[in-house]
């Protein structure tokens, strides 16, 4: 029942606006309040806080109806399978029954800003310092590549409170940004993928905030709490990798079986039957080992080294799908008109964020 709501929602409240949201660069602001209305925002969160009372399934399906119906850009799975957990996992109940309600019913729309100018994968370097003045805290700092950047109402800053301390003097603030002074947002990032996505630089100019804001029981925790956290964000990245590898299949299928060359159509040749025979196995592999992954989700067992395993290969070979799946289409699959080049351009940033897959082999290869 949520699938089919979900898929219902995508055809349309959505794909009829993509090419306007391609070309303006953002999904329109109304698209959050709609979804929150067909019960599709904080799914995972529980009812007493405005969720939808679900699991990480039901993040997961939302994830592959949306990427299905080829409606990029929506940050929904930052708002509500990232951002909402650390609400609900470090947030206290005062924090939580003030802005989970509002995420599930899209009056708040969410983003977390970890990425500096100079400071990607690596988090422990963070500049951006949240200073204590009595009851609050001072922040200032740049941030990068922010999902929801120019739409975002809540942001949870990943800050020094103690630059003194490396990684044990990160804490993460939620500024709600609508009620403070200094806050700046900046360009709308150019990108060569994932175009309806506003990805922005967010400024912090002595943003004064209550040390209310403060998730975590402590200052200090917020490293902690990012790599507690940082595992579902991965998984629903492979997620997003292998829904991606099976609809380049099964448009690719369906184009040489129409397309004729030579006097035949192009899946009579056996080159095409056997590139088509990879990409499927490749994404029935990458499925079973994300259901595999969703079940530790599930039993609270999944580990680093097996979610970035998941996160680095299913990624690659979403590239590599994406490549040969757009090869198959020819001349055309380079046309921005043709689904396959979206995907193809949308596909090479999964290798970078979430941490760098290089990063992912790092983790890895520590418990070798």
């Amino acid at each position: 029942m949520f699938r089919e709501t979900a898929r219902r929602f995508f055809e349309r409240e959505c794909v009829p606006h993509m090419e306007r949201w391609e070309d303006q660069g953002v999904v329109d602001r109304d698209v959050w309040n709609k979804a929150g209305e067909y019960g599709l925002l904080c799914a995972s969160i529980p009812e007493e806080y405005g969720g939808a009372g679900g699991n990480f399934l039901h993040e997961k399906v939302l994830v592959e109806e949306q990427v299905k119906a080829g409606v990029g850009g929506w940050g929904n799975s930052v708002h509500s399978g990232i951002l909402a957990h650390y609400v609900y996992g470090y947030g206290n109940e005062e924090q939580r029954h003030r802005w989970l309600p509002g995420m599930a019913s899209g009056a708040l729309v969410g983003a977390i800003a970890m990425t500096e100018p100079g400071t990607g994968s690596d988090l422990q370097g963070v500049k951006t310092t949240a200073r204590r003045e009595g009851d609050e805290y001072v922040i200032n700092g740049q941030k990068t590549f922010i999902t929801n950047g120019q739409t975002a109402n809540l942001i949870c800053v990943v800050a020094k409170t103690d630059p003194t301390l490396g990684a044990k003097g990160i804490s993460l603030i939620m500024v709600e940004v609508d009620k403070v002074q200094g806050f700046r947002r900046g360009r709308n990032l150019d990108k060569i993928g994932q175009h309806a996505a506003d990805t922005s630089e967010l400024f912090f100019d002595d943003v004064r905030v209550p040390v209310a804001n403060r998730l975590g029981e402590r200052e200090g925790m917020g490293f902690i709490h990012l790599m507690q956290q940082l595992p579902q964000e991965r998984l629903i990245i492979a997620v997003q990798a292998v829904a991606a590898m099976e609809r380049a299949y099964e448009l690719t299928a369906q184009y040489v079986k129409d397309r004729k060359a030579f006097g035949k159509t192009i899946a009579d040749f056996q080159n095409t039957r056997f590139k088509l025979a990879e990409v499927k196995t490749h994404a029935r592999v990458a499925r079973a080992f994300v259901e595999h992954c969703t079940a530790l989700v599930l039993e609270k067992k999944l580990d680093v080294e097996t979610v970035a395993m998941a996160k680095w290969w299913t990624t690659d070979t979403q590239g590599k799908v994406m490549d040969e799946c757009l090869q198959l289409f020819g001349g055309y699959g380079y046309m921005r008109e043709y689904p396959i080049s979206r995907m193809w351009t949308d596909a090479r940033v999964q290798r970078i964020y979430g941490g760098a897959n290089e990063i992912m082999k790092e983790l890895i290869g520590r418990n070798i």
